[in-house]
């Protein structure tokens, strides 16, 4: 099993939204892939709540069957929508791909 996990800080306004509007806007993006992409074997999102200066916004888990299907979710045409906004709105972004 591939695990897929991202983390995001939001810039404090971009693309004519607040933080709280990106968040809310990034988070129902990534949480309508799961039923577009079926190479998608499970999926979570979550808006942090820690005020840390060391936290991030927004994190993604996903695991896939293989690194064949981590590709084909990456280059899927519903992903690409979903990382072209994300271009626009996000500040920092960290990722971490392992086999388990």
């Amino acid at each position: 099993m591939i695990k897929h996990i991202v983390f995001w800080k939001a810039k404090e306004e971009a693309d004519g939204l607040k933080k709280e509007a990106i968040l809310e806007k990034m988070k129902t993006m990534l949480e309508a892939l799961p039923a577009k992409i079926d190479v998608i074997k499970d999926f979570e999102v979550g808006v942090n709540y820690n005020e840390s200066p060391a936290a991030f916004d927004l994190s993604l888990y996903s695991a896939f069957d293989s690194k064949e299907d981590l590709a084909t979710y990456a280059g899927h045409p519903e992903h690409l929508k979903v990382v072209e906004f994300f271009g626009k709105v996000v500040a920092e972004r960290a990722v971490v791909d392992y086999e388990d």
